[in-house]
């Protein structure tokens, strides 16, 4: 980040928050610097930085949690504005989604992984077996991580945005359902890596859509 010039300061940094988010820099679900260390960065006030940062919060693309910080939501204004619309859909409609995406995503991501996505898939996939055997409270964002990786082994930016404007809501099932089932799946999430891993799309897809089947089986057709 770079310090601004003094005309228009609040859109400036705005811009720049903005592009440390499209750019990666702070991905989905991390939490932000404080304001006191934005502004430092940004070489402005810190009413300057408040203001830039409650702008992208009405975008969507960030939200405040009280004692906690601010955290990305969203990978882009678009992505906020389809998390709020995914935030009141119905379960079963955001399971329907998530079985075609994740179904194409973990065919695609087979066929186009590369040597940092397979380190980075057998990391997660470690990481999250050790989060759930631990019982550690972020258990719930390594199962989300890990699917998002598949995703971003990919290689599709549009997808990945897509995705992203679904994963609070997605964690949000995914904590729900675990709080009354408590099943870890770790023999079926390291079935889908592997399959990935080994450039078998087909078998890719079927992993990942067995993971949906017994979920929209509760739910009545309509």
């Amino acid at each position: 980040m770079q310090p601004v010039r003094r005309t228009s300061l609040i859109s400036q940094v705005t811009e720049q928050l903005r592009e440390q988010i499209r750019d990666g820099q702070w991905p989905v679900g991390s939490r932000i610097p404080t304001e006191p260390e934005l502004a430092e960065l940004t070489g402005t006030g810190r009413n300057t930085v408040r203001e830039a940062v409650q702008a992208l919060v009405h975008g969507g693309m960030l939200e405040r949690r009280q004692g906690s910080g601010t955290y990305v939501i969203a990978a882009s204004d678009l992505g906020g504005t389809l998390g709020k619309y995914f935030a009141d859909a119905h379960e079963r409609d955001v399971l329907e989604l998530r079985q075609a995406l994740d179904t194409t995503a973990a065919a695609l991501a087979a066929q186009r992984r590369d040597e940092a996505d397979i380190e980075n898939l057998l990391e997660l996939l470690d990481a999250r077996r050790a989060s759930w055997d631990e019982q550690h409270p972020g258990a719930i964002t390594a199962d989300v991580q890990l699917h998002r990786a598949i995703v971003v082994a990919s290689h599709n930016s549009v997808y990945l945005e897509f995705y992203d404007s679904l994963l609070p809501v997605i964690e949000q099932g995914i904590r729900a359902r675990t709080a009354k089932s408590g099943e870890a799946y770790h023999e079926e999430h390291a079935a889908l890596v592997h399959a990935v891993i080994d450039g078998d799309a087909a078998r890719a897809a079927q992993s990942a859509r067995c993971f949906f089947n017994d979920l929209l089986a509760e739910y009545p057709q309509p």
